[in-house]
């Protein structure tokens, strides 16, 4: 069964989360932002072995760490979807521009795109490609224990910005509406930064993709 901590990362309380199987207590963590001492304390204190690194998207707040995290700990990354590989470029840029530590660019082991499947031990998550907040976006979906980490797509209450390059307001609609939710609406979603939510709260109340929208 997979289970999951999530640590808020980087002055943006980017929401990394370290998901492990509770059978091998192998661990990926999705999106190390920054913050890796702690990321690897709180996985010391899980008792679990980080073997990859997941990413939804390549925005500073979420792969600023991802280079040095690889290297440190020698890890596949895995994802996110190529449409993201001048967000990837552009990391040393992006750091200066947040004031971020300096962060560099990184080759992924593996680009995912939509149907992917992703495994850690012996739990296996769906790979969604939902662009609109970027065009590499991706989620991961496990139907097993109805979650999915959503990066900066959906929030309680809320939807991801479009107005960054290449950002596109159409389609993160139509990937919240088209790939969220038929996972369901007892799905709880765990987003990039804020509180989980779930589908059903969000389909029903969002005031931009919601049914009032």
């Amino acid at each position: 069964m997979l289970e999951y901590r999530t640590v808020p990362v980087t002055p943006f309380a980017q929401n990394c989360s370290i998901v492990w199987c509770d059978e091998t207590m192998d661990a990926a963590v999705i999106d190390p932002g920054g913050e890796l001492d702690h990321l690897e304390e709180v996985a010391r204190e899980l008792g679990v072995t980080i073997k990859a690194i997941w990413l939804t998207h390549a925005h500073i707040d979420h792969a600023g760490g991802t280079a040095e995290l690889a290297r440190r700990l020698s890890l596949p990354i895995i994802g996110p979807h190529p449409g993201d590989q001048f967000w990837i470029d552009g990391l040393a840029e992006q750091s200066q521009r947040f004031g971020f530590p300096p962060s560099e660019p990184f080759t992924p082991t593996q680009w995912l795109k939509d149907g992917d499947t992703v495994k850690i031990g012996n739990a296996t998550l769906n790979v969604r490609h939902c662009p609109g907040h970027t065009p590499g976006h991706v989620v991961f979906h496990s139907p097993d224990i109805k979650r999915a980490f959503v990066g900066d797509v959906l929030f309680a209450g809320s939807i991801g910005r479009t107005d960054f390059p290449q950002g596109n307001h159409q389609q993160l609609l139509d990937s919240i509406r088209e790939r969220l939710w038929p996972m369901g609406d007892d799905t709880v979603f765990i987003p990039g930064h804020g509180p989980e939510s779930t589908f059903g709260e969000e389909r029903r109340f969002n005031p931009y993709v919601g049914e009032g929208a």
